[in-house]
């Protein structure tokens, strides 16, 4: 019995998966789309280039947009690591105590990669434009 359902979910959720999108117009789907993504791209077009009158060199200057993007998108990554760590430490490893201190190593782990992360783009920032001039 139990062979029996388990093939009958497998088999609901391969055929639920396989359906049919039907559009009436695709144009007007495709120009808003395009329209979006022309306009992100000019935009980040524009910062790129600002970053390389910044810094003088094209190199210098995507370097610069590199680390400033991985500065903006670490925060979140690192804020949920640490509340993974945490619940790892407090939550669960007050029930398992051989998992315990895989919750500390984990906030420790994500508080340093968050500090490099924010401090790397202002140490380049210092060398570069101290030390080349």
């Amino acid at each position: 019995m139990k062979k029996v359902v388990i093939s009958l979910l497998i088999a609901f959720c391969i055929f639920g998966m396989c359906y049919t999108i039907y559009a009436a117009n695709d144009n007007v789907l495709g120009e808003t789309a395009t329209g979006q993504l022309v306009q992100i791209k000019d935009k980040e077009m524009k910062e790129m280039s600002d970053y390389n009158e910044t810094y003088g060199s094209e190199t210098y200057g995507f370097t610069a947009y590199i680390l400033n993007k991985i500065r903006i998108y670490s925060i979140p990554l690192c804020f949920v690591g640490i509340a993974i760590g945490a619940i790892w430490q407090y939550v669960i490893g007050i029930r398992k105590l051989d998992v315990h201190d895989r919750g500390l190593f984990l906030i420790v782990s994500f508080v340093t990669i968050f500090v490099i992360c924010q401090v790397l783009p202002l140490v380049f920032a210092i060398v570069v434009k101290g030390f080349r001039n």
